[in-house]
């Protein structure tokens, strides 16, 4: 089960710089985590300070 980000995104970037496998990535007004790439770590939850990654 990949995390998905929610429309509570600032796009500040802070998840994309920890995620380990490199699965999240800039959108036109915030961050996308790729399902594929994504190995449900939660490391992307825990630096958000918006909480906007969720398990799907």
């Amino acid at each position: 089960m990949a995390y998905k980000i929610s429309d509570d995104c600032i796009n500040c970037g802070a998840c994309a710089g920890e995620c380990p496998v490199d699965a999240i990535s800039e959108g036109d007004d915030k961050h996308v985590i790729d399902a594929e790439k994504c190995i449900d770590c939660g490391t992307c939850a825990d630096v958000c300070p918006v909480d906007a990654p969720k398990p799907e």
